[in-house]
């Protein structure tokens, strides 16, 4: 698609249509268009916001241009946040993903470097020695022998570098920070995603209903991209929208520092092994606990109560397999 067609389009306030997203992207991996002109895209649609059919071509271009990675796997999940809260929690998402691995269920989990924290999922993996990589074959013996598979996103959305230094001059996040949860090279059949405004829960509500996987979406009320317990939080799914208070779960609230990453990637680490081990705070624990409960719960297909659903988590750390997963991960990924 031309560039003066795009920009005429954008300029009259009309949105792009499915295709036309896609094009757009697939032409930029080919170079069609300048920086210049990528800024100019990048702003328009942030200054006017991201349609459904928008975002979804601008992923369907992604996937295309990427790395794809089949599993021989029937049914997995991913645990995913937006990211940009601005919070610097520590890696809640991916301390879930080994508790939900730990109870039995396949994960996939897709993550990056930090953006706007001190360790991201890719950050707190690369800590205690994994080796990035996309051999197809490596990454299924490691979803098959130990139930989790870590998919690096910068070895698989190829279309990402050809964006990356207008994204980092640009003094605003953009749209790209939104498909970041949904450009799994996996495709996953299930995945549970943090949003940080309920803005966003609408938007990926609509997107999840038309790619047709089994979802959840939470909230803090408080304007966390997971469930923090520090206060209510919303959750929307497949099949139903309700706000929580953490003691619908059982749980305590917890205190916006319990949450807290720590200063450097070493301390988020710590408290990452911590959770694992069973030894961290019990507001930590619990956080990790109730958003791979919910996790579950998607896998689950909603059959089971969320109250049982926290107590297979628990279980998970209780009983050491969340550990001996992650312990079993390394020793396959290092």
């Amino acid at each position: 698609m031309e560039a003066k067609k795009v920009f005429d389009r954008l300029l009259n306030h009309e949105e792009l249509t499915k295709d036309e997203a896609r094009d757009i992207l697939v032409g930029i991996t080919k170079n069609e268009f300048s920086t210049e002109e990528i800024t100019a895209l990048l702003t328009a649609i942030q200054m006017r916001g991201i349609s459904v059919d928008e975002l979804l071509g601008f992923r369907e271009g992604i996937l295309e241009t990427g790395v794809a990675v089949p599993l021989d796997c029937d049914r997995y999940i991913d645990v995913v946040g937006t990211g940009g809260d601005r919070k610097n929690t520590f890696n809640i998402s991916t301390t879930s993903c080994f508790v939900i691995a730990g109870a039995g269920y396949k994960v996939a989990k897709h993550g990056n470097y930090a953006a706007t924290s001190v360790s991201g999922a890719s950050n707190v993996i690369r800590e205690h020695g994994v080796v990035f990589t996309d051999d197809i074959d490596k990454l299924n013996r490691s979803i098959n022998e130990c139930g989790i598979v870590y998919l690096h996103a910068q070895l698989f959305a190829k279309a990402m570098k050809f964006v990356a230094p207008v994204r980092k001059a640009l003094p605003f996040p953009t749209f790209f920070n939104l498909l970041g949860p949904l450009v799994n090279p996996s495709k996953p059949q299930c995945q549970l995603l943090g949003v940080a405004n309920l803005n966003q829960m609408r938007l990926y509500h609509s997107v999840y209903q038309r790619i047709g996987i089994d979802y959840g979406i939470v909230n803090s009320m408080d304007g966390y991209d997971e469930i923090s317990l520090t206060g209510d939080f919303k959750v929307t799914t497949n099949d139903y929208e309700r706000v929580f208070k953490p003691s619908d779960l059982g749980f305590a609230p917890a205190r916006p520092e319990e949450l807290v990453a720590g200063a450097n990637e070493d301390e988020a680490a710590a408290i990452f092994d911590a959770v694992l081990e069973n030894k961290a705070l019990p507001a930590q624990k619990n956080i990790v606990m109730a958003n791979a409960a919910f996790g579950i719960q998607v896998l689950e297909k909603g059959r089971k109560p969320i109250d049982e659903c926290v107590e297979i988590a628990r279980e998970s750390i209780d009983s050491g397999k969340a550990l001996s997963t992650f312990r079993k991960f390394v020793s396959l990924n290092s």
